[in-house]
């Protein structure tokens, strides 16, 4: 009994430093990095690597699905630890450079399953991370610090648009980029940012038509 459990532990610290070792080597090199390395990196043989993750497709599912608990985790944290609804919306817009992970493994690795989006794991934790933002963004307003001319819609396109890499920087040089732009985003998004928007207020569906199943957020 104590030798079955601590070889389940022992599976599961595996698994968990594989998908930490990938996770990191996927951000640094790209989703087609060699096995060896991650096995390397995980301080593990790539036997052991091959018997948690049979392909790179799973894999990569699992970082990607990992990437996003993390981001629900990050996003739990925000709403209870700040009694401000603007503070807790500002500390999940800026959770969205966590998502350049995922959006890197989505868009350049040949062998992430489409799966993944159909995945009830990793739509339920999307859901539970756009209701939380679509939440924030109307106590915000209710409150009087958001702008009442935007909808959660243009407060996740805005986030998308400015996580995307510049090129020609180093790392460290983007993500300062990255981070100073956000701020100044969101700076705009206050009340008093400066004139009307044209249009209309945007959804969480007009953002992601092909998820509208998986928003509550709704047009304004």
């Amino acid at each position: 009994m104590t030798d079955g459990i601590r070889m389940r532990a022992d599976a599961r610290r595996n698994r968990e430093q594989i998908i930490a070792a990938a996770r990191t080597l996927f951000a640094e090199v790209g989703p087609d990095v060699p096995m060896e390395e991650i096995a390397r990196r995980a301080g593990c043989g790539i036997g052991t690597l091959y018997r948690r993750f049979p392909d790179r497709a799973s894999l990569i599912h699992a970082v990607g699905l990992d990437n996003l608990e993390r981001i629900r985790a990050a996003a739990r944290a925000a709403v209870a630890e700040e009694s401000d609804p603007w503070q807790a919306l500002r500390r999940v817009v800026r959770l969205s450079l966590d998502l350049r992970l995922s959006q890197r493994l989505s868009v350049s690795a040949e062998e992430a399953p489409d799966s993944f989006h159909r995945d009830p794991a990793a739509s339920a934790a999307r859901r539970e991370i756009l209701d939380l933002l679509d939440q924030l963004v109307v106590a915000a307003q209710r409150q009087g610090s958001l702008r009442r001319d935007i909808g959660a819609g243009d407060v996740l396109a805005m986030a998308i648009m400015t996580i995307r890499p510049l090129p020609g920087f180093d790392e460290a040089h983007r993500d300062l980029l990255t981070e100073r732009c956000l701020g100044l985003v969101l700076d705009a998004l206050a009340t008093g940012g400066g004139e009307p928007l044209p249009g209309r207020p945007l959804g969480l569906a007009d953002v992601f038509p092909f998820a509208a199943d998986e928003v509550t957020g709704s047009p304004g």
